[in-house]
């Protein structure tokens, strides 16, 4: 059974406090910030900022412009964990409306603004919407195309958009502060997927989570090859630790990337060894992500660069699922 937060918690006071849990985002933080300070929303606003140990000019940045404006606060996450630095940040924070920000997004202007009366007028204890990944060199926009796609991503609200209402998990989010110190704050044993776990916890408290598409919040992809197969084998490896901690949350979206994983394996081992007739399976993949390729990208660049994108998606989710240790947040 569902309850609203304002029967709850009462209305939300006009009051946010932006958290950042921020490592080695030297080349987006002053943007991400910037975003922030210059919205339109009329109330008390403080950002404050977790810092873990970077390699970059994380740090020296953060600092840098907390010196420029007394709202932005910083304070030390030694683990660097996502987690642990949302919870370092929600701990000092002062108002009761919890705005999550990661410092590779840009938010709209006017962003808190929206967040804050979707709350009030949907009685969520969190409300999301869409992440618009945006990218500048050619390999970022076509993994944005690919991010932003029901063949790339399966057909997640968050991704792909959709009509407003409740929902199992919506990107990054805008709380109840009350409502997120009763099941406990972030988990701070996942690495990943730790949003969808903390969703799943709230809407078992009877809280409701929501999605509006008009809360929208630019994304920056990765921008190599490498760092975009390690960040999809992590969130495989994760979602399989929430389906592990939490039965009855998988469905068969999140199992086509290791099914397709096995049988394209398969299909290619048998085809090797015994007859070509075994590698259809592995040939009607190839021809999906071509044809994929062609219906997503808007560019010859996108078009071209986009089949070895999907593949490691595709692939890099499956094989983090499927090799997931139990040992992962026992």
């Amino acid at each position: 059974m569902t309850t609203s937060a304002n029967e709850l918690y009462g209305s939300p006071k006009r009051e946010i406090s932006v958290v950042l849990p921020v490592r080695n985002e030297a080349a987006h933080l002053v943007d991400s910030i910037n975003a922030i300070l210059s919205q339109d929303f009329h109330g008390s606003l403080e950002v404050i900022v977790a810092v873990g140990p970077s390699q970059d000019a994380t740090e020296a940045i953060a600092k840098e412009i907390s010196l420029r404006d007394s709202r932005v606060v910083i304070v030390a996450n030694p683990t660097g964990r996502t987690a642990a630095g949302l919870n370092l940040a929600i701990e000092r924070s002062q108002y009761s409306i919890i705005v999550r920000v990661d410092g590779h997004a840009e938010i709209p202007r006017d962003y808190l603004t929206l967040a804050f009366e979707i709350l009030s007028q949907s009685g969520a204890v969190n409300a999301g919407g869409v992440m618009a990944a945006q990218g500048r060199s050619l390999f970022e926009r076509s993994v944005a195309r690919a991010m932003r796609s029901s063949l790339g991503v399966g057909a997640s609200r968050f991704h792909t958009g959709g009509q407003a209402g409740p929902s199992d998990t919506v990107y990054l989010g805008a709380f109840r502060k009350e409502a997120l110190i009763a099941v406990g704050g972030f988990d701070e044993r996942y690495t990943r997927a730790q949003d969808w776990e903390l969703n799943f916890r709230l809407r078992a408290a009877g809280g409701v989570v929501y999605f509006d598409p008009r809360l929208v919040v630019t994304y920056r992809p990765r921008a190599t090859i490498n760092a975009l197969a390690r960040q999809y084998f992590e969130y495989g490896r994760w979602r399989r630790v929430v389906a592990r901690s939490h039965e009855g949350t998988i469905n068969y979206r999140y199992l086509a990337p290791p099914f397709t994983v096995l049988g394209t394996s398969i299909s290619i081992i048998l085809g090797a060894i015994f007859s070509s007739f075994f590698l259809i399976p592995a040939i009607v993949y190839a021809l999906f992500i071509l044809m994929a390729s062609f219906r997503i990208g808007k560019s010859l660049g996108e078009v071209v660069s986009l089949p070895i994108i999907l593949l490691t998606m595709h692939m890099s989710w499956g094989l983090g699922f499927l090799t997931s240790p139990k040992s992962l947040a026992p």
